[in-house]
Order: structure tokens, then C-alpha cells, then sequence
């Protein structure tokens, strides 16, 4: 996974074509500090190794890391800690503490929706419903929390949805183009009730979408399909129903919120100076 120019672009967005004027006017060139990233909150840890390079693009060297990503860290511990000039920590600082609160926000996340089907078959899965830029790192955030991914981009995998069910006149029609045009690519297709169900299991796609079903609804769809075709059931999960969804059968359920509504991780950046 490549996110050196993420970073680069992050610390030029944060200079903005100047400079640290705070750092430049306050600290000693040659001053130097110990830093701790500690976290705040109970959590799930993602994106350790995105920080300890960003410290490294701006000469730190000296980097220790004592959290991993994946691992549960408790309020109060300390992720990995930096020793080295002070005006290039200060610098990393925010830059460092963006990309590792995200990540580790939905890490987080996503290890409470895994914790709440615990027991149960049913995998937690992401969407594309990422942030610009940053998707192969938000899910990979996802699978450190415990979480699996679906398609990272338009061309690994095909999924029908209505829009495209209405271009095409029709869920058959659509499913037997993707499959004409793209015969080896997985398609999963999207229905909205039992009877578009009951119309698309005779076509066998790879995966079928079970969208805005209720509970009973996504019963009666593992009935139906009875094991030949992996099932997604998507939209109007909550942590509080998900037990209830995952109980039913289905494969997946998919949550968009993993990635697009995770709140931080509270992680903040204790500074020593060295005497």
C-alpha cells in the first residue's frame, strides 16, 4: 500500500508555500524533544505506520513503535513514541495525528459492528462510500478492526443496481450484459424485494443485494436462495439491529458508515523537551 504522496501532499496543504512561523519563531533550530502519541479513548489502532513515515519523511528516524495496528489500545497508552528534532515533530504533529485519529476511528468502528454479530456467520463489509483520496487506507482500516472488504474499485467486481436495472430494461437483461461483456468478473446484483429476488436466483449470480429488507424479509430470502448464492443485506443497519440481521443467515451486511461516518479516535501528541 502506497501513501508517501498522500502525506507529502498533507504537510505541503498544512505549509500552504510557506512555513512553520509558530515552530520558526518559538523553538530553537537545534533544539530537540521526545514525543509521545498517546491515545485518549479505548480503541482500535489503524494507521501506525502512516505516522511513523510521515515522521520519517520529515527526518525523524528515531521512531518506536509499541501499539501495532489491530491491536485494542486503552485510554492513556502510548502508540508509539519519536525522538528527534523539535520543529520537524511539531510539524508531523498534525499531519500524523489526522491520518492516525481517522484511521484508528474506523478501525474502531468497525470492530463494534464485528463484536455485535459475534457468534453468528455474517461478516461486517465496507462500501465505496469512502473519502476522496483515501479509500485503499480506509479499508484497510476496515480490515484491522475485524471487518472485510468489498470492491476497491469499479473494474474488480460487478454489481448491478437499479439505476442500472432501469438503463437496461430490466434486472435480466442487465445481469446477462455485465455477464456477455465480462464473462470471469463476479456480479452481484442488487433487489429490493422477494420478488426481484425470486426473478434473479434462476441466473445464479455471485452475490445478491438485499436492500432496505427487513429482518423477516432477509429470513425468508435465505430461504429462498438456501444456500446457493452469498447474500448482503444492506441499509437501515444499526449496531442495534445488527444481531438481529446477521441471525437471519445472510453473508454480509454491508455498512457504508464504517468509512463515512467514523468518528476519531481521540490521539494526541505529548511533547518533552530534552534537556
Amino acid at each position: 500500500m502506497e501513501y508517501t504522496e498522500l502525506i507529502k501532499k498533507a504537510i505541503a496543504e498544512d505549509l500552504g508555500g510557506g512555513e512553520d512561523v509558530t515552530s520558526l519563531a518559538t523553538v530553537d533550530e537545534s533544539e530537540r524533544a521526545t514525543a509521545e502519541f498517546r491515545s485518549r479513548k479505548n480503541g482500535v489502532v489503524a494507521g501506525v505506520n502512516v505516522a511513523k513515515e510521515t515522521l520519517e519523511i520529515l527526518g525523524i528516524t528515531d521512531v518506536e513503535i509499541l501499539i501495532s495496528d489491530g491491536q485494542k489500545v486503552r485510554a492513556g497508552e502510548v502508540l508509539l513514541r519519536a525522538r528527534g528534532n523539535t520543529r520537524s515533530l511539531l510539524l508531523a504533529e498534525r499531519t500524523a495525528l489526522n491520518f492516525l485519529g481517522h484511521l484508528s476511528g474506523i478501525a474502531t468502528l468497525t470492530h463494534l459492528w464485528v463484536d455485535a454479530v459475534a457468534g453468528s456467520t455474517t461478516q461486517i463489509r465496507d462500501t465505496r462510500k469512502t473519502t476522496p483520496g483515501l479509500r485503499e487506507l480506509e479499508k484497510y482500516a476496515v480490515r484491522m478492526g475485524g471487518g472485510v472488504n468489498h470492491r476497491l474499485t469499479l473494474g474488480e467486481s460487478a454489481l448491478i443496481k437499479d439505476n442500472h436495472i432501469e438503463a437496461a430494461g430490466g434486472v435480466a437483461a442487465a445481469f446477462f450484459r455485465v455477464r456477455s461483456m465480462y464473462p470471469t468478473l463476479e456480479v452481484e446484483v442488487e433487489v429490493d424485494t422477494l420478488d426481484q429476488l425470486r426473478e434473479i436466483v434462476p441466473l445464479a449470480p455471485d452475490l445478491i443485494l438485499l436492500d432496505n429488507m427487513s429482518v423477516k424479509d432477509c429470513e425468508s430470502a435465505v430461504s429462498i436462495v438456501n444456500g446457493a448464492i452469498k447474500l448482503e443485506a444492506s441499509g437501515g443497519l444499526t449496531l442495534e439491529n445488527a444481531k438481529s440481521y446477521a441471525s437471519t443467515g445472510v453473508d454480509y451486511l454491508a455498512v457504508g458508515a464504517l468509512t463515512h461516518s467514523a468518528p476519531v479516535l481521540d490521539i494526541g501528541l505529548d511533547l518533552k523537551a530534552e534537556i
